[in-house]
């Protein structure tokens, strides 16, 4: 009940500014407008190809730098007058976790809107499913993003954090499919969990249900929720003992 309150709390304030909802989505919104019919001409791949990737990007951009919210929150006191309340340090995490999952959400909606307006054409049951696949990662990625701005010095999180997303977008495969790539690159890639959810997206929006791909990208994505729930639980209890 209390993650929920806080939960509401994070996402009224959020939500009251626009602009906030919006900052995270405009890269990809710009590699969609910009990249994504010059992709689409090359015989490279299809929008049903672009999308999923771009999705997984906006989750490395939205929730995977949700640590900065915390890191402010640090640094002008925010955080430890809410550590004085009766809300428990888990309630204190998870609540922003589920603002983050909401934004994504918001942010994704668009996002596939605006690619159906370019040439998307995904069944509705693949693009619903690889929604709730994303937002698995989604929760997982908030909680380690908030993990490490715990664990590092306040100067260190967000040079650290824009430096990491980058390369695990590009090893993701979200903006050219990886079997493009040289066998070492493909090797690599296949070591981080975005690579899966994204050919898991690919086949959910090829109306692929049931594959290899698939399947990969489910226990991905699980494991990933599991591990980033547990460290980020773990730590933020540690730091608001």
């Amino acid at each position: 009940m209390t993650t929920l309150i806080l939960a509401r709390h994070y996402m009224r304030a959020t939500f009251g500014s626009k602009f906030a909802v919006l900052f995270n989505a405009v890269q990809p919104i710009l590699f969609l407008v910009l990249f994504g019919p010059l992709f689409a001409r090359s015989g490279v791949g299809s929008w049903e190809v672009l999308v999923p990737g771009l999705l997984v990007q906006l989750s490395l951009m939205s929730t995977g730098l949700a640590g900065f919210d915390i890191f402010l929150d640090q640094r002008f006191g925010v955080l430890e007058r809410l550590r004085v309340t009766p809300a428990s340090r888990v309630s204190l995490l998870l609540g922003r976790v589920i603002r983050d999952v909401a934004v994504l959400s918001v942010q994704s909606a668009l996002l596939i809107a605006i690619g159906w307006a370019f040439g998307l054409r995904a069944p509705l049951a693949g693009v619903l499913l690889g929604l709730a696949l994303l937002l698995v990662l989604a929760v997982g990625l908030a909680s380690l993003s908030y993990a490490a701005a715990l664990a590092m010095p306040n100067d260190l999180f967000p040079p650290v954090a824009t430096t990491v997303v980058v390369p695990l977008m590009l090893l993701s495969g979200a903006l050219l499919p990886m079997s493009l790539a040289p066998p070492w690159l493909d090797v690599l890639s296949r070591l981080t969990p975005f690579r899966h959810v994204v050919e898991a997206l690919r086949s959910f929006f090829a109306g692929a249900y049931v594959s290899a791909a698939v399947g990969w990208g489910l226990l991905a994505a699980a494991v990933f929720l599991v591990v980033g729930v547990a460290v980020g639980t773990r730590l933020y209890q540690r730091e608001s003992a």
